[in-house]
């Protein structure tokens, strides 16, 4: 039976993580809060008077970053307030959309920056979905064993939150995920499309607690599977409820 083990949102695009036990997706949307903030840089092409999706190297991620792999996040979504730990620091709580806050978290997270990376400038957003790095509203599905397929054959222990997925599935063999794309899966009350492979980058070798990079995740993908890829992005085409434990079924 294949089962939901985890579901999880990333409220400012490579700026922390949140675990989950139920969301209610909507359909043509992405994971809601998910990536609903992104954080500019100096080399920036976004325009903040006609927002619209831009390309992931437009803002701050943690491939030329690996520090921000550390940050962990907790969204109070009634008032848009925002808490960021990483161990490195003392926690900051903000609102992404009061200017005189988002100062105080630029203040913050460039103490992980090296003087040599462009440095963050703004928050911005864009009305009706999160900044996924696909042009189009995707959620992200991850096969709990595949992970374990990847820490096996690097001989070491691999924390799954490395791969920034919104929702991950146990009772599947690995890379079963491959065989899903064009096709339909229900979970929970919801059904998605399957639209791709993920291709990664190496905000993958970075430890999720310590922002360091420490396991060599894309030579282990390429050497053992031949690709650079793991997990699926996924459209919803029927919006509803899904929570720990729900099962899941390839249609």
């Amino acid at each position: 039976m294949i089962s939901v083990a985890a579901l999880w949102r990333h409220p400012i695009k490579s700026h922390g993580r949140e675990a989950l036990a139920f969301v209610d997706l909507i359909a043509g949307q992405t994971m809601p809060w998910d990536r609903h903030w992104a954080v500019t840089h100096q080399a920036t092409k976004f325009d903040a008077t006609d927002p619209a999706w831009a390309m992931c190297r437009n803002f701050m991620i943690g491939t030329s970053t690996p520090a921000l792999a550390g940050i962990w996040a907790k969204l109070d979504a009634d008032t848009g307030s925002i808490t960021l730990t990483h161990q490195a620091q003392d926690p900051i709580t903000f609102n992404p959309d009061d200017a005189a806050d988002c100062d105080r978290f630029i203040a913050w997270v460039s103490g992980f920056i090296p003087a040599d990376k462009q440095h963050p400038k703004s928050i911005v957003k864009v009305a009706g979905r999160g900044m996924t790095d696909t042009d189009y509203p995707s959620v992200s599905i991850m096969n709990t064993a595949s992970h374990a397929a990847v820490a096996d054959a690097m001989g070491q222990p691999l924390e799954t939150e490395r791969w920034r997925g919104n929702i991950w599935l146990d009772g599947l063999a690995p890379w079963a995920e491959w065989d899903w794309v064009g096709r339909e899966i229900r979970i929970g009350g919801t059904v998605l499309r399957v639209r791709e492979p993920i291709v990664r980058c190496k905000h993958t070798t970075a430890n999720p607690k310590s922002g360091q990079r420490d396991a060599d995740t894309l030579a282990a993908l390429r050497d053992n599977w031949k690709h650079q890829d793991f997990g699926v992005y996924a459209e919803v085409i029927q919006g509803g409820m899904i929570s720990l434990g729900d099962t899941a079924e390839v249609l």
